[in-house]
């Protein structure tokens, strides 16, 4: 077989510079759909079985987070199912994979993909729950359905709002947000059997279907990048925080999670609200105890490393976490998950990855639990 390398599937994206032949692979991250923004990739290779592989990226060190790459391992998968780590350099302007492939068909990706199939699954997986409803927000610059998932009674006394994937390429989010909801729908678990006696969740698992789809990192089809447009969200560039913002405000909420992936730091962490003008003393004990809570839950989470409170600035309002923190004075984080490995917990085979990311997001039901008051 020659060397072919194809991206035309759900998140594919990548630009071929020359394949010739298996030793010198060049290739170029490709821009969002919409945006000048480079540095999710996911494609395939075939017609390299058992031949040393070198796949050059010669434009990551022209990446938006060039950082992402150092310190990195790219994951790769023979099936889309099955994701491991493969040896990857970055010299800070070439990043070099080197892999010799097993079989003719193999798959690298910056993360474990998260697809849109898997996406209805879960949807219609969930929709069969008794507990449990799937409803439509509206639609995205696409076209695609925005779904909430709820699970819980609506009346509830507690409103837990959690947001997954703003940022499209940040995949582990929706892993995360598979994990929660197992764990809450586990007739077994007794912390979510407590939890459903006092709390509804309120979750839309994936916030970007377009960007997702099109092999975007961080922007939608209309080159917007979601987690800057909770202040003024309109139909024609933001329509998917639209009509989510409008169902948070029709709800109301009492705790709210926007979960995210980091490229360079490589840990678990939240970012709160301590930098908000109106955070009060009361706030700030409520958000303390909570990542307390988290770090006895689960050794994935950590609150040693992270972003300053310095990092926000006079935008912060439009983004997602900040701005229901604002309105609704809550508890809203953004909770940042790595691409990288978490550096306390290694796995070198799989790194960071889609099941340690459902772990951890089931390991949250338990400080939520704890913080409920």
């Amino acid at each position: 077989m020659t060397i072919k390398i194809s991206q035309h599937f759900d998140s594919g994206a990548i630009e071929v510079v020359n394949a010739a032949s298996a030793g010198v692979i060049d290739l170029n991250l490709r821009k969002d759909s919409h945006a000048d923004i480079h540095q999710w990739f996911h494609f395939r290779l075939q017609g390299a079985r058992g031949q040393a592989c070198t796949l050059r990226f010669l434009n990551a060190g022209q990446a938006t987070y060039p950082a992402g790459y150092e310190g990195y391992q790219a994951v790769a998968s023979y099936d889309s199912e099955n994701w491991f780590r493969v040896p990857t350099s970055f010299d800070g302007q070439v990043m070099t994979i080197t892999h010799t492939p097993e079989l003719d068909s193999v798959y690298y990706a910056y993360f474990e993909p998260y697809s849109w199939e898997r996406h209805l699954r879960l949807l219609g997986e969930v929709a069969e729950h008794p507990l449990a409803r799937v409803s439509d927000l509206g639609s995205t610059v696409d076209g695609r359905d925005m779904n909430l998932v709820t699970i819980g009674n609506p009346q509830a006394e507690k409103k837990i709002w959690i947001i997954a994937r703003q940022h499209p390429g940040e995949s582990m989010a929706e892993w995360f947000v598979e994990g929660l909801i197992d764990s809450l729908l586990d007739d077994a678990n007794p912390i979510a059997r407590k939890l459903l006696q006092r709390a509804v969740f309120h979750i839309v698992p994936n916030m970007n279907p377009d960007g997702s789809i099109r092999g975007n990192l961080r922007t939608n089809a209309a080159g917007a990048n979601l987690n800057r447009e909770w202040m003024t969200p309109s139909l024609a560039a933001s329509p998917e925080v639209l009509c989510v913002k409008n169902k948070i405000h029709e709800t109301g909420v009492d705790m709210f999670f926007d979960i995210h992936g980091d490229e360079a730091l490589p840990y678990n962490f939240v970012a709160g609200n301590e930098m908000l003008e109106n955070f009060t003393p009361e706030q700030a004990a409520h958000q303390k105890a909570f990542i307390e809570r988290y770090k006895q839950a689960s050794p994935d989470f950590q609150d040693k490393f992270g972003y300053a409170a310095s990092k926000y600035k006079s935008d912060m309002l439009t983004l997602a976490s900040k701005y229901i923190g604002h309105h609704f004075g809550c508890l809203a984080l953004t909770l940042e998950m790595p691409f990288k490995e978490n550096a306390d917990l290694p796995d070198p085979a799989v790194g960071w990855n889609g099941a340690r990311s459902a772990a951890l997001g089931a390991a949250m039901l338990q400080p939520i639990l704890l913080s409920l008051g």
